[in-house]
């Protein structure tokens, strides 16, 4: 029995937030004084520094779990699996369902409740919880639907990740630039083919780490809103990712057994352009090796970081041809690495 990725579906939703539309932000430092820099200088470094040149932000009448639903329902469908014979559905997010017009973040009933709700899923064996475990979730949680299937407990598992972080920036904060919304999900079964799940690793990071990302007040000291918003310490957690992640993949291809020369592709949580070209080059530099041409499939220039939906998002994208010059065949060995709140760090190797 091997457990495998029968079908992929996605969701990109459809406003354009490109970087020029941030000109008439008034950014400022985390203590509230002013930057000594001009918008178009704030853009054009944020862009040389992330890649980000636009991101996609759900339109106003959706949230989360409807992203989630629109991916889910598309993997059943690429899957030919029937929706009533899901054993579990676990879904990735951080905030829950967040209003366009509401300051207050809606996680009760869970996000796969809702899914299940939305996809007419009668069966009351087929179990939905969510997994908060920061930008890893959706790894995380095929790693749970893996060990689920392992355990005689499952036999299809559907893994969705989605996040509306447009909706809890803080217009002050440059770093809110980088975030996005999108969904990404995938239909997970044991099956008889070759393939599948070879190794996975997780760690999570908390004595010193636990805080690097977190939910805080408005950069603007003069406003009396206590409404809080996603913030973080970006040069820590650069440095955190770059000595921790290449140590935690490589330790996840040794488990796996498959040489590093035969990995087609990696894809990695897109959270930072230099920072996910960093962690990639040390990865092959701990075989003594430089990275090769084409192995890390990006979108981050075009989507931003939606959190947990940028991994399956991506492989969906690439799985369906619409990721240009990239493709993954039948057979291929791929990574897909991430890292996160926590600070947590995971890994899976994965034969198509």
């Amino acid at each position: 029995m091997n457990i495998k990725i029968t079908g992929t579906g996605s969701y990109i939703p459809d406003i354009i937030e490109k970087n020029e539309n941030f000109q008439n932000h008034e950014f400022l430092n985390s203590d509230g004084s002013s930057i000594n820099h001009s918008n178009d200088i704030i853009i054009e470094k944020f862009k040389a520094i992330t890649g980000i040149k636009e991101r996609r932000y759900a339109k106003p009448h959706l949230n989360a779990s409807d992203m989630a639903f629109f991916a889910a329902e598309r993997a059943i469908v690429d899957s030919k699996v029937n929706a009533e014979a899901l054993d579990y559905i676990i879904v990735a997010h951080n905030y829950g369902d967040v209003r366009n017009d509401s300051h207050q973040s809606d996680t009760v009933p869970s996000i796969a409740s809702r899914v299940k709700h939305l996809l007419g899923i009668k069966n009351p064996k087929c179990v939905g919880y969510d997994i908060l475990f920061g930008c890893p979730g959706w790894v995380e949680a095929v790693i749970h639907a893996s060990a689920f299937i392992k355990a005689g407990m499952a036999k299809k598992c559907l893994v969705i990740g989605s996040e509306t972080l447009s909706r809890i920036l803080d217009p002050h904060d440059r770093d809110s630039m980088i975030y996005s919304d999108g969904a990404g999900a995938v239909v997970i079964e044991s099956t008889n083919l070759e393939g599948g799940i070879l190794a996975h690793e997780t760690a999570t990071y908390a004595f010193d780490e636990a805080h690097y990302i977190y939910f805080g007040e408005t950069n603007n000291q003069e406003s009396k809103s206590k409404r809080r918003y996603i913030k973080m310490y970006g040069r820590k957690i650069y440095e955190f990712a770059i000595t921790n992640v290449p140590a935690a993949m490589k330790s996840c291809l040794d488990a796996s057994g498959v040489d590093i020369k035969d990995l087609k592709k990696i894809l990695i949580h897109q959270a930072n352009e230099k920072m996910d070209e960093a962690i990639v080059q040390r990865f092959f530099k701990l075989y003594n090796m430089d990275m090769p041409k084409g192995i890390m499939p990006m979108t981050i220039t075009e989507l931003g970081n939606s959190s947990v939906a940028t991994i399956p998002t991506l492989f969906d994208r690439i799985l369906k041809g619409e990721l240009e010059n990239q493709s993954i065949s039948r057979g291929d060995v791929i990574m897909f690495a991430s890292v996160g709140a926590g600070m947590n760090i995971n890994a899976i190797v994965y034969k198509v």
